[in-house]
């Protein structure tokens, strides 16, 4: 049996805090990030500024795009929006745009009912969680694949 090569990393960022759903004057879409969600933003950045990243995708929501904010400019990547990452969208278009981008080190960022329904998909493919599933806001999924698909995942708590 040869070895078998990872292919890429995949960080999976759920969006940092962004106060009380709910609270404020406009559309849930354009919830801006706390204080405190600005400080994990820039603590996103730090901890993911070492990972090769190449390309960053969040979903429209302000708050996701917010979070990757400071690691793209730290980069010099823009951040794609992708409507696939939207909250309430499931797990079939994160999981499409995960396809989509393993052949590099990519970032996502999405929300707190679709990162455990991709969790949850990839299990029943066969990846190997190493820690707990759990999604903390500004907590990262590091998913590593090779040609076979999604092999592994580990899970990095929100910066402190």
């Amino acid at each position: 049996m040869g070895n078998v090569t990872a292919v890429g990393k995949l960080y999976v960022v759920r969006h940092a805090d962004a106060g009380t759903r709910g609270r404020g004057d406009g559309p849930d879409r354009l919830r801006a990030l706390s204080s405190r969600g600005r400080r994990q933003a820039d603590g996103l950045r730090d901890q993911l500024a070492d990972a090769r990243v190449t390309r960053l995708v969040a979903s429209p929501f302000r708050r996701c795009v917010d979070t990757l904010a400071p690691l793209g400019q730290r980069l010099g990547i823009e951040v794609e929006v992708d409507e696939r990452l939207a909250e309430g969208s499931g797990f079939s278009g994160a999981l499409a745009v995960a396809d989509e981008l393993c052949a590099s080190a990519a970032a996502i960022c999405s929300h707190g009912d679709v990162i455990p329904d991709l969790l949850d998909e990839l299990l029943r493919r066969g990846i190997r969680l190493v820690d707990e599933p759990r999604w903390q806001k500004a907590s990262t999924w590091v998913l590593t694949r090779d040609e076979s698909g999604f092999t592994k995942g580990r899970y990095l708590p929100p910066p402190t």
